[in-house]
């Protein structure tokens, strides 16, 4: 396992190799936690936009709500993380001992390492588990976009504005103004800004839809996702 050798100990070894071992397994238990934590949001009926799959079968979602389909793996996966992340008060803690020959670390070690490893190993094997399985729902995610009546697109008509030459306070302070006025009036951005534009006769219609289309605002984001997984596959 190349887990090497101590340089220096006594008749017993250093704790500090526990810290940072352990500190490792906390450090994933979060990981799985985020995941799964960001599908038990979006799962919820409000939002809807992905899911943990689901055994319509067999599997019961409520004793008594018989509609429901819980995220059950992704609530065990919160919850067992935490236990995991739990454990490392304790494991700091045996890390100061009596002239280097205190021995009751021992019996709170016996617990946490073996219980850290296997849990660990457990909320991995859940969380590969929940994504090889996992329901998306692209079309709910663009009427999800439609709610918000344009407005996460502010930035990106504010960036277009500082490309025609407008200083970026200025650029901002029109699309503050114009978004205030947006949800004041419950209209769309763009039916906003156009009143705005009329005025100020900065944007082509062409111009303000193509700022406006989200798929145009994803940046890098295919490159990073495949660089990671490229990264990931050689691993």
């Amino acid at each position: 396992m190349k887990l090497g050798v101590d340089d220096v100990s006594t008749q017993i070894v250093c704790r500090d190799r526990y810290n940072e071992f352990l500190g490792v397994l906390c450090n994933i238990a979060t990981s799985m936690e985020k995941f799964a934590q960001e599908i038990r949001n979006l799962q919820r009926d409000e939002i809807r936009e992905v899911a943990e799959a689901f055994e319509a079968k067999k599997q019961v979602g409520s004793s008594t709500m018989p509609h429901k389909r819980n995220p059950i793996t992704c609530e065990q996966i919160c919850g067992l993380s935490r236990v995991v992340r739990g454990f490392i008060i304790p494991t700091y803690e045996n890390a100061i001992q009596w002239h280097e020959r205190d021995l009751c670390n021992s019996s709170a070690e016996r617990f946490i390492i073996p219980h850290s490893i296997i849990l660990t190993d457990w909320v991995v094997y859940q969380m590969n588990e929940v994504f090889k399985n996992l329901k998306v729902f692209p079309e709910r995610m663009k009427e999800n976009m439609k709610i918000s009546k344009g407005l996460p697109m502010a930035e990106s008509l504010m960036t277009t504005l500082i490309g025609k030459g407008l200083g970026r306070g200025e650029a901002h302070e029109i699309m503050r103004k114009t978004s205030l006025k947006a949800a004041a009036k419950d209209i769309t951005l763009k039916e906003a800004f156009k009143e705005e534009n009329k005025k100020l006769k900065l944007l082509t219609d062409k111009e303000i839809d193509y700022a406006l289309r989200p798929e145009n605002y994803l940046g890098a984001t295919e490159k990073i996702v495949d660089k990671v997984v490229k990264k990931l596959e050689r691993n």
